[in-house]
């Protein structure tokens, strides 16, 4: 009976025990599932490439000018005035440039009575003529060589002794520090510009009882009609002399220093160089708008090229 009753037992026993296995599976079939991995975020959208630069708008066009402009004076500066005016009309087809002469005085007086857009002078403006003048323009410069012969003992001279020489009043090389012989004197023809300049410059330019230009130049000088006659003339004759623009100087014959400066480039524009002028527009007027273009030019680097491939010195 014992037995029996310790049997009942076990059975009661597992069976509690395989009921208590079975509700606690039941609650783990029961519990909520655990929520799924949230889903990964889109990959970021690439950035669109960046628009592209819009192209830089040109340079604006130079204004429209049309009217006329007139120049009048030196005969010295008359042929560059020619060359820049030339080009300039070409790039301004609406712009008219009359280039006239008469000489400097002509342009400070065509200047004073308000006749002409610019007065052209191959020198300095006076101090009685600058009353008149509300601009001036330095446009070119210009130095003018002495050249002698090779064979010449000499290497400077002054002014004074520049003029005496061919005004003929010093006629020998030992007058002026050199050797025993008689001075060639050669000389350009009348009314070149290079003549003038000298003549203007040195002295040897001078004025009649009446207040009239004389030029003094001797009556032996031997007379050449161009610049590269002068320069083959002066290599050629022995004890001769002359005078060249400076941009012409070969090494064919001996260019001179003047009161202790040789002649180049830098002597002419720092003014040590005293066979030398500038060349000058002066104006009395408020400029209009075609002069004003005009100038502009002729003082641009396209216009001070025109000033050396014409033989004279830019002054930019």
């Amino acid at each position: 009976m014992r037995m029996m009753k310790t049997k009942t037992m076990k059975i009661i026993g597992l069976v509690f025990a395989a009921m208590l296995a079975m509700t606690m599976m039941a609650a783990c079939d029961n519990a909520p599932a655990a929520p799924p991995d949230p889903p990964a975020a889109p990959a970021a959208a690439p950035e669109p490439p960046a628009a592209p630069e819009p192209p830089s708008a040109p340079d604006p066009a130079p204004a429209k000018v049309s009217g006329s402009v007139i120049t009048a004076g030196s005969t010295s500066v008359q042929p560059l005035s020619d060359e820049l005016a030339s080009i300039f009309m070409d790039a301004y087809p609406d712009v008219t440039v009359d280039v006239q002469g008469g000489g400097s005085g002509q342009g400070v007086k065509a200047v004073q009575e308000d006749l002409v857009d610019f007065g052209a002078l191959s020198r300095e403006l006076k101090d009685e003529e600058k009353e008149y003048v509300k601009a001036e323009y330095i446009i070119a410069k210009d130095g003018i060589a002495i050249v002698v012969n090779k064979d010449v003992d000499v290497d400077d001279l002054s002014k004074d002794q520049l003029k005496a020489i061919f005004t003929g009043e010093i006629t020998n090389w030992s007058d002026v520090g050199g050797a025993s012989a008689k001075i060639e004197v050669v000389a350009r023809e009348e009314g070149s510009g290079t003549r003038d300049a000298f003549n203007e410059l040195t002295g040897v330019l001078g004025k009649d009882a009446d207040g009239n230009n004389v030029d003094n130049t001797t009556e032996s000088a031997l007379i050449q009609g161009s610049t590269g006659a002068i320069v083959s003339t002066v290599a050629a004759t022995e004890n001769s002399i002359g005078y060249v623009s400076l941009g012409s100087h070969k090494d064919t014959v001996k260019a001179l220093k003047v009161e202790g400066v040789a002649p180049s480039n830098s002597t002419v524009l720092d003014g040590t160089y005293k066979i030398s002028r500038p060349f000058i527009y002066i104006t009395g007027r408020d400029l209009s708008g075609a002069a004003q273009a005009f100038i502009d030019f002729v003082m641009s680097a396209e216009g001070q090229s025109i000033v050396e491939s014409s033989g004279f010195i830019p002054v930019k």
